[in-house]
């Protein structure tokens, strides 16, 4: 099946094709590239421009003619560019089974124009991406694997989809992205961030303590359900933040590094596309957890959140969490 057809210009329709959701104002892809690659650039800004024909006479009156979009390139690590925004109506993303009204898409491909060498064929099809069921005969290497491994997580922090060599759709599920770390510049002893664990998990405990060479504390806590797996909250100082903390002021967040991750009673179930319903069921209800745990500790000591995808959680996105539509009932894990 050919997805975007009449949307994609033919000299940029094979290329790696992302599609961000802009039901709710366009989304800064330039950012979102930010947080996985160094030097990013606009060699040619997106724009837009009137229409060359002119609407006049009378029954014209009253209509607007919608300005067009003019594609922009975007520097996207050392040998690709990204060229879009091209717009992307309802009809295609229902073909994609995307939940968005409109969207903006951009192909991605080799400044040079010429094919990525890839490597051997995937030895397993099983991969949270999906990245091995889309290049079943050869598996993308260097460069071109983070790009693809970025346009996957880059399409489930947004709601979007990937089309892989333009023709493969990838449309990861939101919904699992889960763990979160906040970077502060205050460190907490374990004694006074466990009893937040315990809000949820009553029998959370500390599973692991120490004092660094620096005097800082290093710990780790964790809490166990008989259902729904377990939440562990790891704190560190780190010498390294997310590439994504680089573009605010460093006074926004500091070296301590407190990470939240749920670990499912099968782990084996993390790297799985279609995970069992199961599965999604306890992930729904620790998504969350973690959400609001996170949430409490950033009003706690402030700092910045990041998401499983290296990108900057917005407050917005976390509320989302907390919505009862997503159907993840409860304030406490099951024990």
């Amino acid at each position: 099946m050919t997805f975007l057809a009449g949307v994609l210009p033919a000299e940029h329709a094979s290329g790696h094709v992302l599609i961000l959701p802009s039901t709710n104002g366009p989304v800064a892809v330039s950012e979102l590239a930010a947080a996985w690659f160094s030097e990013i650039e606009w060699l040619r800004e997106p724009s837009r421009t009137g229409r060359a024909r002119r609407m006049t006479g009378a029954r014209f009156r009253g209509m607007a003619q919608p300005d067009t979009i003019v594609p922009g390139v975007l520097r996207l690590g050392e040998g690709h560019v990204a060229t879009g925004p091209f717009e992307v109506g309802a009809g295609h993303l229902a073909e994609l089974k995307i939940s968005a009204t409109t969207a903006e898409a951009y192909s991605v491909s080799r400044t040079d124009g010429l094919r990525d060498v890839r490597g051997a064929a995937p030895s397993s099809y099983d991969d949270r991406d999906g990245i091995a069921r889309a290049f079943p005969h050869a598996l993308p290497q260097g460069e071109e694997l983070r790009i693809v491994q970025w346009m996957v997580a880059a399409a489930r922090k947004s709601g979007g989809g990937v089309l892989a060599d333009g023709r493969q759709p990838l449309v990861p599920d939101p919904a699992a992205s889960v763990n979160l770390a906040l970077f502060a510049a205050h460190p907490l002893l374990s004694g006074d961030v466990l009893p937040m664990l315990r809000s949820l998990i009553a029998t959370a405990d500390v599973s692991a303590e120490q004092v660094t060479a620096d005097g800082s504390p290093h710990y780790t806590l964790a809490g166990s359900t008989a259902y729904d797996g377990a939440i562990s909250i790891d704190m560190e100082r780190v010498d390294r933040v997310p590439r994504a903390l680089g573009a605010l002021d460093w006074r926004s967040y500091g070296p301590f590094a407190y990470r939240i991750s749920w670990v499912p009673s099968d782990p084996y179930e993390l790297e799985l596309e279609q995970a069992s319903g199961l599965h999604v069921i306890a992930r729904a209800r620790m998504r969350v957890s973690v959400a609001r745990l996170a949430v409490a500790l950033q009003s706690r000591i402030g700092g910045v959140l990041v998401d499983d995808g290296g990108f900057i959680a917005a407050p917005e996105e976390l509320d989302g969490r907390h919505d009862p539509t997503t159907g993840a009932p409860g304030t406490r894990a099951w024990v």
